[in-house]
This record gives structure tokens, sequence and C-alpha cells, in this order.
């Protein structure tokens, strides 16, 4: 549906040129831009029209874009310009399109980095570094992110981090949107927090436990909890331990695991209260030294944007405690407890009662929540294209094929997929399905009248294997001299197959010789047809004592230097 709208939208606000897709989330789709009015390249984000749908959306989502739009930080993407497009569909039907106007960001995905495996350990300390620089900025701004994760974050291609969609997760999250909506925009609960998974209020700390998470992804190249759905994800969340990143990649130091795990506390309290100090320790970790524990003083700051420890106060406050028990001591109690044996009734009936929602609820299928307005992608990594096509088919989704070159997976095997296995969708949802095409093809050089060992260093460079050499005649190319190759020179099919790195070719090579034919008995013009080619010096007698015209004799036959000298004697009596 964004698609068909983006292929409708070609310009917005009177000033954007709406230009190719480069990206797609579970919210939005992602073109490239020019702004006319200013000429600067921009990303336009144009979100799923189906939000636009919710007055409070589009409140929330007018007042979190102008919060968002405030920060100027070199490691936070700008956004620019934020608004709503009306649009008339074939059928002449009107609907809004939000739409946002960021900083464009030449580089790659942290999640594509991250799908190739682990970084080295002081890579992904420099990239949370500036990811929690970006977070101590924006908290300092009054601003919780919500959905930090790789999806989110840009590597540009000087190596600055820049985080995106600051605001945007709390105009959604805020707003009145349905289950289906929700799961469509949400993805995957795999950067979850405890508190979000448990629907309780969230702060910034919020964005410290979706940071750790991200850290040990860069570290082991995987997230720590992984499930066949989002509730069984967020059910470890709540309840299960990471486990140390040095038990997935041995290369990740102690201190790392220290700083990793407590940055994935349950308790939020017990994790990092900042973003700075979180990066001190990692700073520290890099370094080599395991970072102390610090006690953090609760400020007047940090009470508004993190929330106060239940279990600790501030001096003024315990001495008023105090100041109170010490008059209630002096009180006389008069009111009657309730019977003790009530109280524990009624904490049994609670937890009982607790118990039943929670098997309840993690018991149940994505479908049951959201019937028939939801589906989740089906893993068919390493499934052929057909085998795949059936499962999403099945699935309620709809299909596009991205053929991509592989050096690993044969031909007709799928890669991956976008959205990853696992993301909760909308049905019909077009997914893309990236099959490998084999190895790149190649086409052979020409190599002809090069010395053979030029002609193997030719095909090495192209990528391809040096078979076998064959000495053949040539009348002018010197012996040592390529001919020619087998494939021939700029094919890229042999034997009905793609000539694809790696394959075999064969060389003919001069010997430095001709073969000279049996000319006799011939007439002189047929003579003289066979031995042009081979560039010979020929010299003609006549022998006037026989007829017919035909060669009586000849100086030379068979292998001869090239350029050599014969003699041929015709009757020509």
């Amino acid at each position: 549906m964004v698609e068909g709208v983006a292929q409708g939208v070609r310009q917005l606000a009177g000033r954007y040129q709406v230009g190719e897709l480069i990206g797609r989330g579970g919210m939005a789709d992602v073109h490239v831009g020019q702004d006319t009015r200013l000429g600067r390249r921009v990303a336009i984000k144009l979100l799923k029209p189906a939000l636009a749908n919710d007055p409070a959306f589009r409140t929330r989502f007018r007042r979190e874009a102008q919060d968002a739009a405030k920060m100027a930080h070199p490691t936070i993407v700008r956004i620019f310009d934020a608004g709503e497009e009306t649009v008339r569909d074939a059928n002449g039907a009107e609907s809004l399109v939000p739409f946002i106007v960021m900083e464009y960001v030449d580089g790659r995905l942290l999640k594509d980095i991250i799908a190739e495996g682990p970084l080295e350990p002081a890579e992904a300390c420099r990239i949370i570094e500036q990811v929690l620089t970006a977070l101590e900025y924006s908290h300092r701004a009054g601003v919780v992110h919500r959905d930090i994760k790789p999806g989110n974050i840009m590597i540009a291609s000087n190596g600055q981090v820049k985080v995106m969609d600051f605001g945007i997760a709390r105009a959604i999250s805020d707003s009145s949107a349905t289950i289906a909506e929700t799961s469509a925009i949400v993805g995957t609960a795999s950067y979850f927090s405890p508190e979000q998974a448990r629907g309780e209020t969230v702060d910034a700390r919020t964005d410290l436990y979706s940071t750790g998470i991200v850290f040990f992804e860069l570290l082991t190249g995987r997230a720590p909890f992984r499930g066949d759905n989002p509730v069984a994800v967020a059910y470890q969340h709540v309840n299960s331990e990471a486990v140390p990143p040095s038990s997935l990649n041995p290369r990740v130091s102690p201190a790392l695991d220290a700083v990793v795990l407590r940055a994935l506390s349950k308790d939020r309290f017990e994790r990092y209260q900042s973003a700075s100090e979180f990066r001190e320790d990692v700073e520290s970790a890099a370094a080599g030294s395991v970072p102390a524990r610090k006690q953090v003083a609760v400020s007047d700051f940090n009470a508004t944007l993190f929330g106060v420890n239940p279990s600790s106060v501030a001096g003024s406050e315990a001495a008023l405690r105090q100041l109170t028990v010490d008059e209630d001591e002096r009180l006389v109690r008069t009111q009657n407890r309730p019977p003790v044996a009530w109280i524990w009734a009624g904490i049994a009936s609670m937890v009982v009662i607790i118990v039943a929602v929670v098997f309840w609820t993690f018991n149940l299928q994505p479908q049951q929540l959201a019937p028939n307005v939801s589906t989740e992608v089906p893993s068919v990594t390493g499934q052929t294209f057909e085998d795949a096509s059936a499962a999403l088919d099945k699935a309620k989704l709809q299909v596009t094929r991205v053929d991509e070159s592989s050096t690993t997976v044969a031909e007709g095997v799928v890669l991956r997929t976008d959205p990853e296995a696992g993301t909760t969708v909308a049905p019909n949802f077009t997914v893309k399905v990236y099959v490998s095409s084999g190895q790149v093809s190649v086409a052979v050089p020409d190599v002809t009248r090069m010395t053979e060992a030029d002609a193997i260093n030719a095909l090495k460079a192209a990528k391809l294997t040096y078979g076998t050499t064959t000495l053949s005649y040539s009348p002018d190319l010197a012996q040592g001299v390529v001919i020619g190759s087998d494939p021939a020179a700029g094919a890229t099919v042999a034997g009905g197959k793609p000539i694809r790195e790696g394959s075999t070719v064969n060389l003919s090579v001069s010997n430095g010789l001709v073969n000279v034919p049996d000319v006799t008995g011939q007439a002189i013009a047929a003579a003289n047809a066979a031995l042009s080619p081979l560039q010979l010096n020929v010299k003609v007698t006549v022998d006037t004592s026989c007829t017919g015209g035909t060669v009586a004799s000849q100086s030379i036959v068979g292998d001869q230097a090239q350029k050599s000298t014969i003699t041929l004697v015709y009757c020509g009596g």
C-alpha cells in the first residue's frame, strides 16, 4: 500500500521530490528525495496511511516530530520537516499520507552489518559509545527514544554513527492504534525492556536496556533472547537472564561482560542510570579495566527523567520520615487490623489470578491476539524459492523476488527475507525474498597476443582459473605468445552455463612453427591458395619437360620455421 502511495506522490509539500525506495520498515518506507527549494538531498519517510486515520496519532506525531527536530547533534539524524499529504487513489478516494523529511545519510544500517557476523570488540565499543552520546544528548533534551535497535542506527561511509527516529516511537506508542497496527509498527520484541514487555511506563533507562541488547548483538552476532514468536521473546526479557557475551565469542573480555550484563539488568534501578555513566564504563572496559560500580546520587533531573528508586530516599526526605515515625510511635493505635487469615486468603487469591492470567497470555498465538489482522513472516532461509513462495503464500503474504550473487549459497536458494523472519506484519504485506544467483558472472578477458605468463596473470585478476596450455601453429605470432583462449575472449557462457568466478580457461599458445602441407600433384593455383595463409616466401620454377600445369615437386614440407622459403616446380611444357 505504501509503495503504491509513493508511486502516486511524486512531490510533497510543493518542494520535496520523492525518488527511489531505499528502505522498508514495519511502519514506513524510506525514499531518497530532493529538496527543490534548498537544492539538497534528503531522505523521505512515508508512514503507513492507516496511521493517519487516528486523529490522536496525528496530534502526537506532530508534537513529537517538532521536539525531535529541535535536536542537533552529529550522532543524531536531523529531522527537517514533517507533515501530511492528501492523495487520491485510482478509485478517486482521498487519504492522508504522513511523511517525515530527514537528513540523508550515505551509509549502511547497523542491522545489515551485524548480519555479517560479530564485530571486533574495539569497533563494537566505538559504535556503542556514539549511540550513548546521542542518547545522552536526547535525554538531556527530555526526549526518550523508546525504539533503540540496529534498524534505527546508521553507520555513515566515514564511520560516523547516526541514530534515527527520535520521538517517532513515542508518538506511535502513545497513540490509540489498534493491536494490529501496533504489531505492524513495532515489528519485533527483540529489543524490548522488561518494563515495556510488562506494559509499564517507560523512562530513559529503557533506552539504555535496548542499547545493551544492541551491544550484546554487536559482540556476538545474535540477540540474547530469541523465540518462536514475539510473546516468547518478551517473556524471556522479563524472566530470563542473559548469558555473558564471552560464552558466545571468546574475544569478549570479562570487563565487557560486566558492562553488558549490568545494562541488561531486569530492575531498572540496577541498570546504568544515565547514558554518560554507561559510556564511561564502555570506555574503561575497552581500555582493559573492569569498571567500578558507582553509587549515583539522585538529582532533581534524574528524578524527573528516570524516576526515584523506591529503596533509596534523599537526606531531607529520610529526616522527615524519621520525624513522622517518631511522632507516630507516640500515638496510640485505635484502628482495628483485619484478621490475619483474611489477609493471607486475599494474597493467595491474587497470586492464583495473576498466575492464571500470565499463563493464558503467554500461551496465546499472535493470530489469537489479532485474528485476521496480523501475520508473522515465516523463516524460509535455506529453502528453494519455490518452497519459500509456497510458505509465504500460506501465511497470506505477497512475494517479490530479488536475485543476489553469493559465493557460498547455491543458485536458487533463499538468502534472507525483508522483513526478516519473525516480524509481525499485516496480511498481504509484500515480502522481499533474496535468492542466490550463484557466483557473479565473469566475461573472459582478451589475452590474445600476450605472453603466456601475462595471460595467466590476467585470468587470475578476473578471478578465473588457468587450466592448460596447448601449443599450436601460427604464421605470425612468436613462440610463447597466446593465440586464443577456450572459452573465447568476451564469452560469459560456456557449455550452456554461465562463466562464474573460479571457472577454468585454457590457452592456445604459438609454438613458433607452421605446418607446410604437401601440395604436389595439385594445380599451381590451388597450391598457391593452400600455402598463402602460412605467409611463406613462395618461389615458382617451370619444368617444360612435363605438361598439365600441376606441381611436380616442392622444397619443404611439414613443420617449418615461420616465414620460410618454399620452391615449387610445376609442369608448364
